[in-house]
């Protein structure tokens, strides 16, 4: 009787483990790609791509000489048609606001500078929910970590013997606390 139900057991477990797998896997991706891109934003920007370019301006302007007219101009020539705002930094720059750009005039030097943010395709979306910057995302991850927790644990059962965890199992266990621990006595020491 004991047996049987060890043997219930067991497949239960590898039920459990295979169908919680298979569920998460999406989300487990979607944590992995985002928390690599987290952990290089010293190096890069994983939410936007940010374009910059100078261009040209056919001749040197005084502040006097900007209007609605000339804001206009400066605008189509970047490709944006409708701007929000604009202002003057200095007595020598005009700086036009939109939607997700800008345009930095310097009028003495005929030249300005267009800069331009856009949400990094996947990325953007991962990092959202990475974050928990999504309203009522927490609990989603909350269970979602959760469920890691039983994907784990259910994972260390479903082999047996010297595979298992009273076999290598236990000493890869064992191996695996040793990058952590390393980290956080390196991490005292500075």
């Amino acid at each position: 009787m004991l047996g049987l139900n060890l043997k219930k057991l067991r497949r239960l477990n590898i039920a459990t483990h295979r169908d919680l797998g298979y569920f998460f896997s999406s989300l487990v991706l979607v944590y992995c790609i985002s928390g690599i891109a987290l952990n290089h934003v010293d190096d890069w920007n994983p939410d936007f791509i940010l374009n910059k370019k100078t261009i040209s301006i056919e001749k040197t302007f005084k502040l006097i000489d900007v209007n609605n007219s000339v804001i206009t101009e400066w605008s189509k020539r970047v490709g944006e048609d409708n701007y929000k705002i604009y202002d003057f930094p200095t007595s020598n720059q005009v700086k036009i606001y939109y939607k997700d750009a800008s345009l930095h005039v310097y009028l003495d030097k005929g030249e300005a500078v267009y800069e331009s943010v856009s949400k990094r395709p996947v990325f953007y979306q991962s990092n959202v929910l990475h974050r928990n910057s999504l309203k009522g995302w927490k609990w989603a991850s909350d269970v979602f970590a959760v469920m890691l927790i039983v994907i784990n644990l259910t994972g260390l059962f479903i082999l047996k013997g010297k595979h298992g965890i009273t076999g290598r199992g236990k000493w890869l266990i064992t191996a695996g606390f040793i990058p952590p621990v390393v980290a956080i006595v390196i991490q005292a020491w500075l």
